[in-house]
């Protein structure tokens, strides 16, 4: 940024005005901000994330070969939690998350494209994984009614998804830098053509890289796994995504569940 010069506010004056020219220089000068400058406007990253299949273990195979067709997730998100009053959208890919300096000050603002295909592809996978057959719907909304194409009908909202990477104090190596992330979905799965919902439940996780207290070490002496926030992100949004087919009463009443073949 180029200082202002306080010769550019300087003027001619009488020998008789001299103090009074040299107050109005002094106000003047101040008034326009001489020896400050704007602040700094954060940087902006888009962020890529992916539902990493089979990280999350113990579900898989676990559900009959249904069929199941996932609809596109709403996204619904609350920023109540996200330390900024600033979501909006750059260039159509939504904001999720911040960068945070050394006072807490915004560094750099965070993009991802459209959470509704990453989600909706992700719930697919993780489908596929409990052992049912997948398929990926055009629609958000579920119409009752309609002929049955899958057994069953799953649809979903984003109620939560948003990264927050701090630098902390410096320690031995350098800054120290810890990320949270928070992902949270709501779910109701349907039996076509009914309208009343088969099955209803949330399913949320809050990841910190690198975990809070581990190995019993220090912040300044604990090193985080991932380089990128989004790879953060990425791993609580799998395990909120896998977290669906864990619920043990979706599986007890799909296991249950009598399907009328035609």
């Amino acid at each position: 940024m180029r200082w202002l010069r306080p010769t550019a506010c300087a003027a001619t004056f009488s020998i008789a005005a001299l103090s009074l020219g040299a107050a109005m220089v002094i106000s003047g000068c101040a008034a326009i901000g001489l020896g400050t400058s704007a602040p700094a406007v954060p940087a902006t990253a888009i962020e890529k994330l992916e539902y990493y299949q089979f990280q999350v273990k113990g579900y898989q195979n676990t559900y009959p070969h249904r069929t199941i067709l996932i609809l596109q997730p709403v996204d619904d998100r609350d920023f109540s939690r996200a330390g900024t009053p600033d979501h909006t959208a750059l260039d159509g890919d939504p904001a999720v998350g911040i960068s945070l300096g050394r006072s807490d000050e915004i560094v750099q603002r965070l993009y991802s494209a459209p959470l509704s295909g990453i989600v909706q592809k992700g719930i697919g996978f993780s489908a596929e994984e409990a052992g049912m057959a997948a398929m990926l719907g055009s629609e958000a909304a579920y119409s009752p009614g309609k002929p049955a194409v899958t057994d069953y009908v799953l649809a979903s909202k984003i109620t939560r998804g948003w990264v927050i990477k701090r630098r902390g104090p410096n320690g031995q190596y350098g800054p120290v830098w810890t990320t949270s992330a928070d992902f949270a979905l709501e779910i109701t799965v349907y039996k076509p053509p009914f309208s009343v919902p088969f099955w209803q439940g949330t399913s949320d996780s809050v990841y910190n890289d690198p975990p809070i207290g581990s190995f019993g070490l220090g912040p300044e002496d604990e090193a985080g796994v991932y380089d990128d926030p989004g790879e953060v992100l990425s791993v609580a949004m799998t395990r909120a995504i896998a977290g669906i087919f864990q619920h043990q009463d979706l599986r007890a009443l799909i296991s249950q569940d009598v399907i009328q073949r035609r």
